[in-house]
């Protein structure tokens, strides 16, 4: 099974997406899980490529529009390469097929030799415009193009529903760069949220030994990798090594609220909570953690993380995803083979 995501209908049951490429639907009470959904695209499952997201269109309910990203196998020319894309389609009433299912946005160039670091969140803008994360693809030689507007490595992207570029976006009518972009700089980024009072887009994302952080992503902003992190090479000892980059920050970079050291939590999924079932969680911003095992609560004052607190560590499970239901309630999905939505509740 090994999901990966999930989003609320608006009758409370989920949609969750599966990596091998399956996406399911889950009734509201969680007893009932659906047979895979026809219509949904071929993936590359191959490492960490899949079916990463599903995010429901703002106009869902007269629409039934969907979106997923997914890691997408080459063709023709460019077999045996991959990338992550976005896609579209109509989820029918019964939630049993989508029709007319369309690729909207390709991650290029693609890559080679590489099924890591897909991105691969979708975030919709009460605008009607989309974020979506996109990985450095991991290997050292496209590493440096994290760093390059004119490639699709790590970078957050801002897209209309149709897949082209919002005449506002930074780096539109730069020459040699990418129209879509929004931020760049970024390694893999896993997790993403809109801040419910400022409407910023907030991410979390992989540092490599150490170096997970959190961000307020904002528009033509450069984030750093790999020529700042605050985590080192794989293989240097952990907590006595040079960053990648050789330095943790430097003028130009945005610096991130929080990150974790020496040891990565791998975060994944992120959500600000905005309900009422845990008044003292109210606008706190939680994130999935993988490596860490644990759903991390971060307790905010403005824009600053004045505190952190691992949860739910007693489950002993990677936790891919994190949502607030319509219920005010948390939901988290966990990641392995048998993976489970365990609700929160008091």
């Amino acid at each position: 099974m090994s999901p990966w995501s999930l989003a609320f209908l608006p009758d409370g049951s989920m949609l969750v997406t599966e990596k091998a490429g399956s996406l399911k639907r889950v009734s509201a009470d969680g007893r009932t899980v659906s047979a895979a959904i026809t219509g949904t695209p071929a993936v590359d499952s191959g490492g960490q490529g899949g079916l990463f997201d599903v995010a429901i269109a703002n106009d869902f309910a007269t629409s039934r529009r969907i979106f997923l990203a997914f890691a997408e196998p080459g063709s023709g020319t460019e077999a045996g390469r991959n990338g992550t894309a976005v896609g579209t389609g109509v989820l029918n009433a019964a939630a049993t097929a989508i029709s007319g299912f369309t690729v909207i946005f390709r991650q290029t160039p693609k890559v080679a030799g590489s099924q890591a670091h897909f991105g691969g969140r979708i975030v919709p803008a009460p605008d009607g415009t989309l974020f979506v994360t996109l990985g450095e693809r991991s290997i050292a030689s496209e590493r440096p193009r994290a760093q390059d507007l004119g490639a699709g490595h790590g970078k957050v992207m801002r897209i209309r529903a149709d897949g082209s570029a919002p005449a506002d976006n930074p780096f539109v009518g730069r020459a040699g760069a990418q129209p879509t972009i929004w931020s760049y700089g970024h390694r893999n980024v896993q997790g993403a949220a809109l801040h419910p009072t400022t409407g910023e887009l907030w991410t979390s994302e992989h540092g490599p030994q150490g170096g997970d952080e959190v961000n307020r992503t904002l528009a033509g902003r450069n984030y750093g990798w790999p020529l700042v992190s605050y985590g080192c090479e794989y293989g240097d000892p952990v907590g006595a090594c040079t960053p990648v980059g050789g330095a943790s920050t430097g003028p130009g970079f945005e610096p991130p609220l929080t990150w974790w050291v020496p040891t990565s939590t791998a975060p994944s999924g992120l959500a600000f909570y905005t309900g009422d079932r845990f008044p003292e969680w109210r606008g706190n911003l939680f994130a999935g953690a993988l490596g860490g095992k644990a759903l991390w609560r971060l307790e905010l004052n403005g824009n600053t993380v004045v505190n952190r607190e691992a949860l739910f560590t007693s489950l002993n499970e990677r936790i891919r995803d994190v949502r607030q239901g319509p219920d005010g309630y948390l939901y988290l999905l966990t990641d392995n083979p048998s993976g489970r939505i365990v609700r929160i509740v008091r």
